[in-house]
């Protein structure tokens, strides 16, 4: 690792490694643009352009922000174990989630629904476990929380939208 910290869009990163800090910059803004087109893509009708423009979006953007964390992992082995298993979980969740509404099986929304859902909660984690003591306000929580948080936000989201659906509620 290096001795160095460079901040980043005011962000402290340990590093001056040229090559590291264009591939994180990268990674930050595929990261936002994930947030945005994910928040997006879950809060417009679901059988609209939006939803599919938006949700290809997040798709294509979580796929180049996974080799993002694995270069960046692979950078700073064992420094950023965590954010591989996260990102590697992440990234799982979102293909299965594309792949299955590709399919159209029996009842494909509620794993498109669970699948989308958790991997935007894993994005989230990622997120805060790296970032949460940097940011105003949240740098009073432990670390802990930043674990959690997102998962306990997002998890009575995601079975409340499978069961009250209502796309998720009719038989294919």
């Amino acid at each position: 690792m290096d001795n160095e910290v460079t901040f980043i869009f005011g962000v402290p990163v340990p590093s001056d490694n040229k090559l590291f800090l264009a591939i994180i910059v990268i990674h930050i803004v595929l990261g936002l643009i994930c947030i945005i087109s994910g928040m997006v893509a879950m809060l417009s009708q679901k059988t609209t352009k939006i939803h599919a423009t938006t949700g290809k979006t997040y798709y294509w953007g979580m796929t180049v922000l996974f080799i993002t964390v694995v270069i960046t992992s692979l950078m700073r082995w064992p420094f950023n174990t965590h954010l591989l298993i996260v990102g590697t979980g992440a990234y799982t969740l979102t293909f299965v989630g594309q792949r299955v509404a590709k399919s159209h099986r029996p009842n494909w929304t509620r794993l498109h629904t669970v699948s989308m859902g958790l991997s935007f909660v894993l994005l989230l984690t990622g997120f805060y476990v790296d970032n949460g003591k940097n940011l105003p306000f949240w740098n009073q929580f432990p670390q802990l929380f930043f674990w959690l948080f997102p998962a306990a936000i997002g998890i009575p989201i995601i079975i409340y939208v499978f069961y009250r659906h209502p796309l998720n509620k009719r038989k294919i």
